[in-house]
């Protein structure tokens, strides 16, 4: 199915809005009060969804240019989601191997493999790449 966007709702949205490069962190601010309000809603129209992504979009530019992720590594990451979510490395036995398994990948002995990335991204809802 094809939802073609209502140009005149949508250029009302825009008209409200005023999307535009965040350059400061006044723009900033204002655009997260903007997805804050459009995500507080129950119910999206096709318009708002589209005005949503672009302020996305915009934030999510501004965001890598002046906070800027640091580079971690797999295990950084796994330890990292352990401890935010109070886990144990039990926890992770059955999701990526044994209890000796789990232990060699929580320590850093072995790699996480693919197939391990893929049911730790499940079990942590994240991205399975961010362990590779």
């Amino acid at each position: 199915m094809n939802l073609a966007i209502g140009r005149t709702a949508y250029g009302q949205l825009l008209a409200k809005s005023l999307p535009k490069p965040i350059l400061n962190q006044e723009n900033y601010e204002f655009a997260l009060a903007e997805v804050e309000s459009l995500m507080s809603q129950e119910e999206l129209t096709l318009e708002e969804e589209t005005l949503l992504s672009l302020w996305a979009l915009l934030i999510e530019e501004y965001e890598a240019k002046y906070y800027p992720f640091p580079e971690a590594n797999p295990q950084d990451i796994l330890l990292d989601l352990i401890e935010v979510r109070e886990l144990k490395q039990a926890d992770l036995v059955g999701v990526i191997g044994s209890k000796g398994v789990v232990s060699e990948v929580v320590n850093g002995k072995r790699a996480i493999s693919k197939a391990q990335a893929k049911a730790l991204g499940e079990f942590f809802n994240v991205n399975p790449g961010v362990f590779i």
